[in-house]
Parts: C-alpha cells; sequence; structure tokens
C-alpha cells in the first residue's frame, strides 16, 4: 500500500495561501524559492509543506513591506545552507529598523486622529460641531 501524497498542486497551494497562481509562478521566475519547485513527468508544479511554510514567510515579509530583492536575497542565503547566518541577520535587522520606523511613524499619526476623534466626540456630544473645520490651526 503507497502512503497518500502530501504533493499540493499549485491550484491547491493558491487556494491555501491566498496568493494567487499568477503570484506562485512570479515568485519562482523571481527566485523567492528556497528550494526548486518540483515539476511531475508532465511538467506540471507541485509544492510539498516545506513550500507552504516558506510561502508563509514570504507573505509575511511582502506584507511587512519587505522588497522582493530582499527576499530573493534572503532565499538565495538559506538556499546556500548554513555559514551565512550573520548576511541573513543583518537582513532581517535592516527590515525590522524599517518596520519600527514605520510603526512610530503609524503610532503618531494614530495618535492625532485619538486627539481628533476625541475633540470631535466633545463638540457633536455638545452640539457644537457645525463650525469645527476651518481648514487653520489646531481647531480643524
Amino acid at each position: 500500500m503507497t502512503e497518500p501524497s502530501n504533493d499540493l498542486s499549485i491550484g491547491q497551494v493558491a487556494g491555501r495561501t491566498g496568493l494567487s497562481v499568477h503570484t506562485l509562478r512570479l515568485y519562482e521566475r523571481e527566485g523567492l524559492f528556497t528550494t526548486e519547485v518540483r515539476r511531475t513527468a508532465t511538467g506540471r508544479r507541485v509544492y510539498g509543506q516545506a513550500d507552504l511554510d516558506w510561502l508563509e514567510v514570504c507573505t509575511k515579509f511582502r506584507a511587512s513591506g519587505m522588497p522582493l530583492e530582499s527576499i530573493r536575497r534572503f532565499a538565495a542565503l538559506v538556499k546556500a545552507g548554513s555559514g551565512n547566518e550573520k548576511e541573513r541577520l543583518e537582513l532581517l535587522r535592516a527590515h525590522q529598523c524599517r518596520i519600527e520606523r514605520q510603526v512610530a511613524e503609524l503610532n503618531d499619526c494614530l495618535a492625532l486622529i485619538a486627539g481628533k476623534v476625541a475633540t470631535y466626540e466633545q463638540h457633536v456630544d455638545a452640539g457644537t460641531a457645525a463650525d469645527l473645520w476651518t481648514g487653520i490651526g489646531p481647531r480643524a
């Protein structure tokens, strides 16, 4: 008796990851996988659990704004195997710093918006909201 295959088609991977078939092909063309995408005898792409795990990492990298070039570099380092951990760490630290700056900027924006919401809530509750927007100064 043969064991059931854990191999997935590109359509199945698209369904599981939320990535489009087009994006999966792009990731392969761009060298963003840490291993070569396997093919069946008829040339169809075949993915395994390790591919799904890596795609989850890629998705988080992309969602956090990591450029494709950085993901490509990181994938190449992973493909190359051990001995380049310092370079991987430097790449991840640089991206972490970018995200931390973005989070700080967003927190500043959120604080400003929260202040505006509080001001508008006070004026709406008091029935004085009609003249809030003057387009100048802190009243806006």
